[in-house]
């Protein structure tokens, strides 16, 4: 396949597009589909409470961990090549967790599909700025990824609700096998290989030191979310930070460096990669309370509180799409400080929502919210890739995602927490008078450990513990409004210097473009 000479993308790069859609799509449907899957799972499997975690959080650990090594890994053996080998790798760790016969099969197959998955996402993005190199045209193919992510993750409760409904909970699973298949055989005719001009050798010890900086990370994250402040959490930022240190001094002296570390002094780079971590978990977060309202306050099924999902993520395929368009005309920042300004609104509506009748202010709030993130997505993402030489597109998509992993986790640890916060300063020992000490203690956990024994309390403690978990979810949505309003601003200053129509431009290539694109395609294609 070869571009056309205006450097404009023609039908067979869109065509390369829609393939590229496809583990786009499972992706965001793997994100949200294992979760209606767990009760029927856990029935059958049996897994103890440590393994039901690690069959959550095994696939969510390896994918971030591997994020930088595998967009890395791209650039220098070919992305449509790694794409291929990953989605090979995520058909086979699929059908191995679909048809799982013990818990610790589950989990070994849910960390390699987080390997497996490691791999596409960068894949994809680089690909893309392979394939688009006009700025108006990367912007609205980013965008167009970024609504196809979404449109998975919306899916993923309504497929996994009739997928349930008629087969076994192995189900889930087998959604990767039409999907990457079809993938398989069109890659080939539509998809352009690349791999970077003297790319160097694989640093092996930079791998090692990423997954020692990054895992740690995730795990203060994941069990901070879980428990709270605490020893193990400390213990594992302190060592995240040290290895961190160590990979970043590494990278500025080894020949051939895992990741680029000199993109940070691009501006746009930068703060992009700021915006959609602070952003993230902002959604993170809103996501975790939204889910637990729709299910625990308002009595949704799973399915029910998946199909109330739908409208925020057509409000996020909109601003996707949308808010590249806009940057024909207006400057990149203040398109995304408007859509944030729009999305901090969305944050105050949550502040505001009650104990009843809140169903429609909650999902309208959540719509606000997703318009937020669909702006991040869209414009974020192509302001760190369009600001990397086509050579480091790998590595700058890795890092997108990492970020975007991370500030989804933190979200999660950080609002639940304040959440929980609110929620037990409202379950005193005086509303739990007369209750058992374990139900008690039940009850002040969580309002989900309220539901588990709502038979077994007074009706008047189990309004209490819903009042509480909605002054939570208030004091949750004014922080968020807070903090979202002061990135949109700081996102205006910030990003002023870059143009209408600019947000994707490119660094400038040594040799030209031409000599780039020449020196880009593999000649064995």
């Amino acid at each position: 396949m070869t571009r056309p000479s205006s450097g404009r993308a023609g039908p067979a790069e869109w065509a390369g597009l829609a393939v590229l859609s496809l583990p786009t799509v499972l992706l965001g449907l793997d994100l949200t589909v294992l979760h209606l899957a767990l009760p029927s799972l856990a029935v059958d499997l049996r897994p103890s409470g440590t393994q039901e975690l690690w069959i959550v959080d095994a696939y969510g650990f390896l994918i971030a961990g591997f994020l930088i090594t595998m967009g890395t890994l791209g650039d220098r053996i070919g992305r449509r090549r790694l794409l291929m080998i990953g989605g090979l790798a995520f058909v086979a760790a699929s059908l191995t967790a679909a048809y799982a016969p013990t818990p610790e099969v589950l989990i070994a197959a849910r960390a390699a599909l987080g390997v497996a998955g490691a791999t596409l996402m960068p894949s994809t993005l680089a690909l893309i700025s392979n394939m688009f190199h006009d700025p108006r045209q990367r912007a609205l193919a980013i965008g167009l990824w970024a609504t196809f992510f979404a449109g998975g993750m919306a899916a993923g409760p309504l497929v996994g609700g009739v997928l349930l409904q008629h087969f076994w909970w192995g189900a889930a699973f087998l959604l990767a096998v039409p999907m990457i298949g079809l993938m398989l055989v069109l890659a080939p005719v539509l998809l352009p290989e690349y791999r970077a001009p003297q790319s160097g050798r694989f640093d092996l010890l930079s791998v090692l030191l990423s997954l020692l900086a990054i895992l740690p990370l995730v795990y203060a994250i994941k069990e901070f979310a879980k428990e709270g402040p605490g020893l193990p959490v400390l213990a594992a930022v302190v060592v995240g930070a040290v290895f961190g240190v160590v990979f970043v001094r590494r990278q500025l002296v080894v020949a051939s460096p895992l990741l680029d570390v000199t993109l940070f002094r691009n501006r746009a780079f930068s703060v992009a990669l700021a915006m959609m971590l602070v952003g993230l978990v902002g959604v993170g977060g809103t996501m975790f309370l939204t889910t637990q309202y729709l299910q625990l306050i308002e009595q949704l099924s799973p399915l029910a509180a998946g199909l109330w999902y739908g409208p925020p993520a057509l409000m996020m395929m909109f601003s996707s799409i949308v808010a590249p368009v806009l940057t024909r005309w207006v400057r990149p920042g203040y398109v995304v400080a408007g859509v944030l300004a729009l999305s901090s609104v969305g944050y105050a509506l949550l502040g505001l929502a009650g104990a009843s009748g809140g169903l429609f202010l909650v999902v309208g709030a959540f719509c606000l919210v997703y318009l937020g993130l669909g702006a991040i997505a869209a414009l974020g993402t192509d302001l760190v890739v369009g600001a990397a030489p086509q050579e480091k597109a790998g590595s700058a998509s890795a890092m997108s995602e990492t970020v975007q992993e991370l500030g989804l986790a933190a979200g999660i640890a950080l609002v639940g927490s304040l959440s929980a916060a609110v929620y037990s300063s409202r379950m005193d020992p005086e509303a739990l008078a007369g209750l058992p000490a374990e139900t008690a203690r039940t009850v002040e956990n969580s309002l989900s450990g309220a539901t588990s024994v709502a038979e077994e309390i007074p009706a008047p403690v189990f309004e209490r513990a819903q009042e509480a978990f909605i002054a939570g979810m208030n004091a949750a949505g004014w922080t968020g409004a807070v903090v979202i309003l002061a990135l949109a601003a700081a996102t205006a200053v910030m990003l002023r210097h870059i143009g209408a129509d600019a947000a994707g431009e490119e660094p400038p290539v040594s040799g030209g473009v031409e000599a780039a694109d020449r020196s880009a395609v593999d000649p064995a294609r």
